[in-house]
């Protein structure tokens, strides 16, 4: 066990260590600075949850992408590169090897989400709330149409399902990178099915018969439940929907873990 928690240590090096980090950083933190700012200094009278919402609604998805480019990059990189070879010598299986370079790729998507909320929370609060007390009453009216929750439990449940979808997202690039060992053909795969496809087949909601209600994209934007465990826009509950993603996820788990067993890798 010891053995396996080097090997992801070793990944979350690779990974931390390097300078495409701090510019990640930079960018989720600047944008959240700049356009707080921006809306601060035309009109202070909103409560930071409402800009919160709004700016998580509109950058997040900058996250899901630096998440991408990680986990496409994990397993490609070391082909191009040639380092797989080093990798298969050691005395660790295959399965060793891949699942470490999984869960490096989920703790990245973790961390850049938790490093968000709390930049997010944190501007927002010393540019809203801090000195004017913010329109509390505005942001509760808002909340209140959205589920009847308090401020921090409704954030809290969004970027849960938000991270949800991140994961889904970040194992399919990963998949993609494994088969086709590159990161670019990995990445963009992956962004034009969150991006293009998920919004094309979004409309298939809209067509009456069940087998629309298994296809994987319609499940993908599970932040439709943020208010209730029901969504309003189908009718779908967030357990069937999570059930379904269930599926999809072991499915492409296990294609991952096939091909990369299989496949010769040092070749």
């Amino acid at each position: 066990m010891a053995d396996f928690f080097n090997l992801i240590r070793n990944e979350n090096m690779k990974t931390f260590r390097r300078p495409r980090l701090y510019v990640m950083l930079g960018l989720i933190v600047g944008l959240i600075v700049i356009i707080s700012g921006i809306w601060a200094f035309n009109d202070n009278s909103f409560s930071m949850w409402e800009v919160s919402m709004v700016e998580t609604t509109t950058l997040f998805w900058i996250v899901t992408i630096f998440a991408v480019v990680v986990a496409s990059s994990s397993v490609a990189e070391e082909f191009s590169t040639g380092t797989i070879k080093l990798l298969l010598i050691r005395p660790w299986s295959r399965s060793k090897i891949l699942l470490s370079k999984y869960i490096s790729s989920l703790l990245f998507a973790f961390f850049m989400t938790v490093i968000f909320l709390l930049a997010l929370l944190l501007v927002n609060w010393l540019l809203f709330d801090a000195f004017s007390g913010g329109n509390s009453q505005q942001a509760a009216m808002l909340f209140t149409e959205l589920g009847g929750h308090s401020f921090f439990e409704y954030i809290m449940r969004y970027f849960g399902l938000t991270f949800l979808n991140t994961v889904m997202t970040v194992t399919i690039s990963f998949m993609l990178s494994t088969i086709f060992r590159s990161n670019i053909l990995a990445i963009g795969l992956a962004l034009f099915i969150e991006i293009v496809v998920n919004n094309a087949l979004q409309l298939l909601a809209l067509i009456p018969n069940k087998w629309v209600d298994y296809l994987l994209f319609v499940h993908l934007n599970l932040t439709k439940y943020a208010g209730s465990n029901v969504s309003t826009e189908d009718g779908m509950t967030l357990g069937f929907s999570l059930s379904v993603l269930a599926v999809y996820y072991v499915l492409f788990i296990a294609l991952t873990w096939y091909i990369f067993n299989k496949r010769d890798v040092a070749s």
